[in-house]
């Protein structure tokens, strides 16, 4: 196993926060929401919900012939990794396709597509689905366009393991390339479940937020004594990963060095999360990286406001970090609850922290007797010393839990 760091030299976001990464950063220091009421259609069973949803059309610089291949968040999924891909510099394709590689997480793949084909059966008389339908829902579908876009001819890693899809394949895309597997991996995740059946289906299960009667934009709130579920949200997020001996060769530098992962499983319940299992994957990624608690200047939590979820998590991390021992704020307040893709969407936010040299805040907490747990960020963001690494925790239904570790080039 190499001990060769792994550089990050790439970001890309597309979410309801804006465009690109930078504006993911500015809309988290300065608390701005793109939760918005959604009005569902009562008719059809789907009551009116709070949702981060992204209006840019996708796309329309694509032959109607070339887009009807693509689901939503495949397109997604393009938008993200472009950004990535020329912020590291990179010719149009990888210079040795076969020492390249692709690793990406969804939780339900193309959702959208798949509804689409279950109302054109269920409601017409003579259905015509759509004959790319296989192609656009199955969970590899963006992977496989981005491995052609960019000739990432190495190895394809799709990762669907809910909430913790696109963090587990950023973990394990860093296990491939310290095995040797891959000088330069292009990583991230993509999710877009914002359909009626998908929403209904997380409305049933009662842990979706009801709208905020006065503020519909402040609806998820992790951590507040008042949450009442998580905000679903969609988009994607990239990074490009390259050994730091490739990067070097071609003149490129470090935004930050992907320093650790720690995976468990909890093994106890499908929905309800356990706290011995956020400890291990901590522990485990603090050990991965080499780093002691005391070297951890924040994390980013998995927060996703139910009631349960956040006052387990803050007892996992009072286990590891001691009581109010770490900062610690939840960005799914803004961007929303991106499931597959949450875990790429919100390193990258970390990645932007250590950038920009300021912590995001907790956005929407009133009041929070967990404050007493966690040292929460609140109101306004908390500038660090960007020479300490940072945690971005992602929990997932199944029982699975990842931690990833993240520092400046500057502290290598």
């Amino acid at each position: 196993m190499s001990a060769e760091q792994i550089w990050i030299t790439g970001i890309g976001a597309f979410s309801a926060l804006g465009p690109d990464a930078d504006a993911l950063a500015q809309a988290l220091e300065t608390g701005h929401s793109g939760v918005s009421l959604q009005p569902g259609d009562p008719a059809r069973g789907l009551a009116p919900f709070a949702a981060a949803v992204i209006d840019t059309p996708l796309g329309q610089e694509m032959p109607p012939a070339q887009r009807n291949l693509y689901d939503r968040h495949s397109l997604m999924a393009l938008r993200a990794s472009a950004q990535a891909w020329a912020q590291a510099g990179l010719p149009a394709q990888s210079g040795d396709p076969t020492r390249a590689a692709v690793a990406w997480g969804t939780g339900l793949g193309g959702s959208n597509s798949l509804q689409q084909s279950y109302t054109e059966a269920l409601t017409k008389e003579t259905p015509r689905v759509h004959p790319y339908t296989v192609v656009r829902v199955m969970s590899n579908s963006a992977a496989s366009h981005l491995a052609m876009t960019y000739a990432l001819r190495g190895a394809m890693l799709s990762i669907s393991n809910a909430c913790a899809s696109s963090a587990q394949a950023i973990g394990e895309a860093l296990l491939m390339m310290r095995q040797g597997r891959a000088d330069l991996m292009l990583v991230g995740g993509s999710e877009s479940m914002l359909n009626h059946g998908s929403v209904m289906a997380w409305q049933a299960m009662g842990v979706m937020a009801p709208p905020d009667a006065d503020q519909p934009a402040q609806s998820c709130r992790p951590f507040d004594n008042g949450r009442r579920g998580l905000v679903l949200g969609e988009g994607a997020a990239a990074l490009v990963l390259e050994t730091a001996s490739h990067a070097r060769a071609r003149g490129a530098s470090a935004l930050a060095v992907l320093a650790g992962y720690g995976h468990s499983v909890d093994a106890v319940h499908l929905s309800r999360p356990d706290a011995d299992g956020q400890e291990r994957a901590l522990r485990a990624a603090l050990s991965d990286a080499g780093l002691s608690p005391e070297d951890i200047a924040y994390v980013n939590a998995h927060g996703t406001a139910t009631d349960v979820g956040d006052a387990v998590e803050a007892e996992s991390l009072a286990r590891v970090f001691g009581a109010r021992g770490v900062p610690v704020s939840a960005t799914k307040a803004l961007h929303g609850h991106l499931i597959g893709a949450g875990g790429a969407l919100e390193l990258v936010a970390c990645v932007q922290a250590l950038r920009r040299g300021l912590l995001p805040p907790s956005a929407h907490v009133r009041e929070s007797q967990l404050a007493a747990v966690v040292d929460l960020i609140r109101d306004e963001p908390r500038r660090f010393d960007t020479t300490r690494a940072i945690v971005s925790n992602s929990f997932a239904f199944g029982g699975s839990n990842v931690s990833l570790v993240v520092k400046g080039p500057s502290a290598h």
